[in-house]
């Protein structure tokens, strides 16, 4: 589980900017040859040797940068990448610290030719009585951010879209101008019983010179790793939402026992679903509140995210998945009451490019008691077993949305409860479980005055001794609920699904649920 303080430690510097003085370009390094072919091939050969991690430049000196010390490293706009053209996105940097260690090496590639971006202390607002004024000279950045385009709607000093920082980790704004979940290069051994899991590091970063007021910028990343090696190019477009094109070229040190691949990195606390008594004033916390599946035969699937009571990992087997993501579907404000604005977390979504082949894309749950944690992933699992000496090559796209963005005919789930089985005013019989899921969409406003759509249920496990469904009183056309009372006995999990139809016609997608029974 991933604590977001170290992500957010640099969060704090996302909108931050300096005072606006005369243009100052960055000091740069002597002109390389430099190609994304060569860079593979590169990988490749790093591979096949033992990995050898970044030299740090000062331990003592970053240990020392703490939360607060690196809040106040500002990078200063006018001394952006691109400040001046021709990028109409200029590029700002984040300074090394204590949670931030491990040097990044940017550089920027122009016809051909990649120089370094070195490092200059008057590139920020460095107070005097800063630990990083006694850094070794050029000693790298943590990560950098693309800022809004020059001479938008928004001032770009003050206003980012994209930012990668931290391992392998990135994150970008969706239609609703708000960060939230984010992407990740690789996730290696995550929730393994018998290892650690692994964070490979985006070690080096090449930007490639764009045409002017192009609304794509061009990344290229070297990840490196104990286990693994290889090759990214981000083609990220800034529109309405961003959408990234990614290509990445793999190769493997050693055996992987889960190999996850487009891997997304949520939040979710509590919901809707089951809050905890007592436990927090606002009604809901979560950047994310379900995982949607658009499998290879077409099926439609919502998976509602859980704040389970142990780690727990579930797979959804597929061939040739369509996309999968973790969505943020609940976007009324008086949900959540939070000047954070949860409301706002950008969906993202994972479109393969090309035969994604057997695998699985799986769910980790892991309990938190907190929003500081990072406690939900999602990622696809190739069904082949990853081995040492083994090469990858696969190609996605990512939607940073509010929705999805090839939503289906189908209902859809806007929200899941859970409570004491049996009706209110009687004995409540024990082991038994109530379940309410509602349901919006067209197929369900089109029904005939007096027709009920039919719940289809089924589970691992247990009986069904109510199932109904009913309009929702609120007069809002298409919203149902699904209404079922479950009885089981023993702690084992139960994987409950549900989906709507009226006679051979499918009504909404399929809900998901993993209960867990109380000890």
């Amino acid at each position: 589980m991933i604590d977001r303080r170290s992500l957010l430690a640099g969060a704090a510097l996302l909108l931050a900017s300096g005072p606006e003085v005369l243009s100052a370009e960055l000091p740069l390094g002597t002109p390389e040859p430099f190609s994304f072919e060569a860079l593979k091939a590169r990988a490749r050969e790093m591979a096949a040797k033992p990995y050898a991690p970044p030299a740090i430049p000062d331990r003592d000196v970053l240990q020392a940068i703490d939360y607060d010390a690196h809040g106040k490293l500002k990078f200063k706009s006018d001394h952006a990448l691109w400040a001046d053209g021709p990028s109409a996105f200029p590029v700002t940097f984040f300074h090394l610290g204590r949670y931030f260690q491990k040097p990044v090496r940017m550089h920027v590639v122009e016809g051909g030719q990649a120089r370094e971006i070195v490092y200059d202390p008057a590139a920020f607002e460095l107070p005097a009585d800063s630990p990083a004024r006694r850094l070794p000279p050029n000693p790298g950045f943590a990560g950098f951010r693309f800022q809004e385009r020059r001479g938008g709607p928004l001032d770009w000093r003050r206003n980012d879209w994209v930012a990668f920082l931290g391992a392998s980790y990135f994150r970008a704004i969706g239609e609703l101008y708000q960060y939230g979940l984010s992407a990740r290069g690789l996730a290696l051994d995550t929730v393994m019983p018998d290892r650690p899991e692994e964070f490979p590091d985006f070690t080096h970063v090449w930007f490639e010179t764009p045409a002017p007021d192009s609304d794509t910028v061009t990344v290229v990343t070297l990840l490196d790793g104990p286990s693994a090696a290889g090759a990214y190019r981000f083609k990220m477009r800034r529109t309405k939402s961003v959408v990234m094109d990614i290509e990445a070229s793999l190769h493997l040190r050693k055996d992987v026992g889960r190999f996850g691949l487009a891997p997304l990195t949520s939040m979710y606390w509590f919901s809707e679903t089951a809050k905890p008594t007592a436990v927090d004033w606002r009604p809901e916390v979560h950047d994310s509140d379900g995982l949607a599946l658009w499998t290879g035969t077409g099926e439609r699937i919502w998976r509602p995210l859980r704040n389970p009571p142990r780690t727990m990992v579930s797979a959804f087997s597929d061939e040739r998945p369509r996309g999968f993501g973790l969505m943020q579907r609940d976007r009324l404000f008086d949900h959540y009451q939070d000047g954070v604005y949860y409301d706002r977390r950008p969906s993202l979504w994972v479109e393969p490019l090309g035969d994604w082949g057997k695998g699985s894309v799986q769910l980790v749950e892991n309990a938190t008691d907190d929003e500081i944690h990072d406690n939900v992933v999602a990622m696809w699992v190739p069904a082949e077993p990853a081995r040492a000496g083994s090469s990858h090559d696969l190609a996605y796209r990512l939607h940073w949305v509010a929705g999805e963005p090839y939503p289906s005919n189908l209902a859809r789930v806007v929200a899941t409860r859970e409570g004491n089985g049996g009706q209110a005013g009687t004995d409540r019989p024990k082991g038994v479980r109530k379940f309410v899921v509602e349901f919006l969409g067209e197929p369900l406003g089109r029904l005939p005055a007096g027709v009920k759509p039919e719940p289809v249920l089924t589970a691992s496990r247990g009986t069904f001794p109510l199932a109904r469904t009913e309009a929702v009183p609120d007069d809002v056309p298409g919203h149902w609920r699904a209404e079922f009372d479950l009885a089981v006995t023993g702690a084992e999990p139960v994987e409950l699904r549900l989906f709507l139809r009226r006679g051979d016609e499918t009504l909404s997608e399929t809900w998901t649920y993993q209960y867990i029974p109380a000890a």
